[in-house]
């Protein structure tokens, strides 16, 4: 029998014919968002058009046909009674992108939601996939993620959504996304930090007296964290979270799914931490180098303090939005800055030392040295006895202090404020005298063994205390 219809109502009253005619040749029509269907036993009627099915043996779907009647898109099932229940689970696809300087990662991800609406039940144990185009139809969560910056649904080639249609009237509604995702970050440890970051999901205008939010089997409701390769980090830990939202408009459902990345920090031993300590170690070749070569000590210190320089500059570029943090590997930087200047400053003061002894030397006496010798003996000998009598009917401050740098002040009949200052500049002198360098070769013998040895024990606490605290 063929079956032609121009219309709509045409159709349906030849659909009507045939079911009364011809049970075993007829077509079960159904009204889907406005499309006409026919599933038959023998035939499908599309549109006006029917067609023989080659096979025989096609399974009709008692009560299929009223399966949309009276649905409204705008109401949420259960509306004015209990809340949907909305299960979802999570496909991590990959994440990428994680960045220090704005502080926010990018992930693409597969996300899968479940709910139950009665008015979509039909007969039987079969569920159908249904074009993705008719989720404008049906109606669906108003899920969005929470401290999302950019996201997109992918759309090649065609938009990636699924709906997938149960007899007891759950529906599978799925979504290919690709979020970049704010992830506030503790870089004071950096680059051997431990990062937290979080991946929220919230519905937008239901609050929990509407939906309620649930992960579908817990933490194995999350997939691909572990086959994740990223560049910079490795995936420590994840695990799911059920919260909620408390703001101004009503408590929402929240589901959170945290994560902790873990920084490989053997790149950064490399690429800073091995050059930095080999440029203090490079500084303290000048330790073996004499106090006369002054090119060759002032090259290295120099040379080594430049070069530090430029390591420093070229570690703070690659994060230049978070120069406000004091990171770790700067502590680092700057102990290395400290002792390559150190070394330089240690030379500096040697040979400063070592200029002044020689100029205190008392040259080796010839006939020259012998007669101007004889001639400073004459006039200092003159000097002293024109005024010996005023020395000693009157000692002034200021001869104490040329003539002796420790004085009994208590023996001066002076007035007390003097007394004061003349205690106070022998306590000066004995201070200065400790700290006079006698042998300017020492300072470098002494050098040789503190500079590495303090580098060291900075090395420990430095290493103990980012490493384990």
């Amino acid at each position: 029998m063929d079956v032609n219809a121009h219309t709509t109502n045409g159709t349906n009253r030849q659909a009507e014919q045939l079911q009364k005619q011809s049970p075993e040749m007829s077509c079960k029509y159904f009204s889907f968002f406005g499309l006409c269907l026919f599933l038959p036993t023998q035939r499908r009627c599309s549109l006006g058009h029917v067609s023989s099915l080659h096979s025989s043996d096609t399974t009709s779907l008692p009560g299929f046909e009223n399966l949309t009647m009276g649905y409204n898109k705008y109401l949420r099932p259960y509306f004015g009674g209990e809340p949907v229940q909305i299960a979802m689970s999570l496909d991590i696809a990959s994440i990428s992108s994680i960045s220090e300087s704005n502080m926010d990662y990018t992930a693409t991800i597969s996300l899968r939601q479940r709910w139950t609406d009665p008015r979509l039940v039909f007969h039987g144990n079969r569920s159908f996939t249904l074009d993705a185009r008719l989720a404008e139809l049906l109606w669906v969560p108003d899920t969005y993620i929470v401290e999302s910056k950019r996201s997109f649904l992918h759309d090649v080639t065609v938009g990636n959504r699924l709906i997938r249609l149960f007899s007891n009237g759950t529906i599978l509604y799925a979504l290919r996304i690709t979020t970049t995702v704010a992830c506030n970050m503790d870089l004071s440890k950096y680059p051997m930090d431990t990062q937290t970051c979080r991946l929220q999901l919230e519905s937008w205008g239901y609050d929990e007296n509407d939906v309620t939010f649930t992960w579908l089997r817990g933490n194995d409701s999350v997939h691909g964290m572990e086959q994740l390769r990223l560049s910079q980090y490795t995936v420590e830990r994840y695990y799911t979270l059920v919260s909620k939202s408390q703001q101004e408009t009503g408590s929402y459902p929240r589901l959170i799914l945290q994560f902790e990345l873990r920084r490989n920090v053997l790149y950064f031993i490399l690429e800073t931490y091995v050059p930095s300590t080999l440029l203090v170690m490079l500084s303290w070749v000048s330790f073996w180098i004499t106090l006369d070569s002054v090119p060759a000590r002032t090259c290295i210190g120099v040379t080594t303090v430049l070069s530090m320089t430029t390591l420093m500059i070229g570690s703070r570029s690659s994060l230049s939005k978070t120069n406000c943090f004091i990171k770790a590997i700067d502590v680092y930087l700057g102990i290395c800055f400290s002792f390559i200047f150190g070394a330089l400053v240690e030379y500096a003061v040697a040979h400063y030392s070592s200029s002044q002894k020689c100029a205190a030397k008392v040259p080796q006496e010839g006939p020259a040295n012998k007669i101007t010798k004889e001639m400073e003996d004459v006039n200092i000998t003159n000097i002293l006895n024109n005024s010996i009598t005023s020395y000693k009917q009157k000692i002034s401050f200021t001869s104490i202090e040329i003539s002796s740098d420790n004085v009994n002040c208590s023996d001066l009949t002076t007035k007390s404020h003097e007394k004061i200052k003349c205690v106070l500049r022998n306590k000066m002198h004995r201070i200065i005298g400790y700290f006079t360098i006698q042998n300017p070769g020492n300072v470098d013998h002494y050098s040789k063994l503190l500079f590495p040895l303090f580098f060291m024990l900075v090395n420990v606490f430095y290493w103990a205390y980012y490493l384990y605290f």
